[in-house]
């Protein structure tokens, strides 16, 4: 089955904020096809399905932050009003029960699809990030001795400090 939203283009609207891997409630509602005003009206409706490890307000920090990595509206120019929420993979999956579409549920299954892959790709890294540091720390133990064989190869090239006999007749010219 062809997923209704490319995993690529949710895993590109997808930040690393206080910890947590998180999606912004304006990012939700453009892949729902709904306003991000109707997105957080229909939470707070049900607000005891959402809470703060589901989601949670940004600060100004974080909004600047953001808005260093992604383009959003300036505050003053039309734009938001209020400071974004974010949804922990958690509240994304809570989204589906009070958005009550066919096209959440979708959206939602795609999405999960998206934190699965980002989590197997991060375990992954750790996985090889592991068996490098095993590789540098037995590189180190094992260098020391690769460079006496090399030291030891560099006397053996290394002509001996005697006086040469001439080989050979020598002829005396008068």
């Amino acid at each position: 089955m062809d997923s209704l939203v490319p995993v690529e283009l949710i895993e590109k609207k997808i930040y690393l904020i206080r910890g947590h891997k998180v999606m912004l409630d304006s990012d939700l509602a453009e892949l729902y096809k709904v306003e991000t005003r109707t997105l957080i009206q229909a939470v707070k409706r049900n607000i005891n399905r959402f809470p703060s490890d589901f989601m949670f307000q940004l600060n100004y920090q974080e909004v600047a932050s953001l808005r260093s990595q992604i383009v959003t509206s300036k505050p003053g120019r039309g734009g938001r009003r209020y400071l974004p929420y974010v949804f922990t993979e958690q509240g994304v999956a809570m989204l589906s029960s009070v958005l009550n579409s066919e096209r959440a549920i979708e959206v939602n299954i795609a999405i999960m699809r998206a934190f699965v892959k980002l989590r197997e790709m991060l375990s992954s890294n750790k996985e090889l990030a592991h068996k490098l540091a095993q590789l540098e720390r037995k590189i180190e133990k094992h260098d020391d001795e690769i460079k006496l064989i090399f030291d030891a190869i560099r006397q053996l090239m290394t002509p001996p400090e005697t006086k040469k006999m001439k080989i050979g007749f020598r002829r005396e010219v008068d």
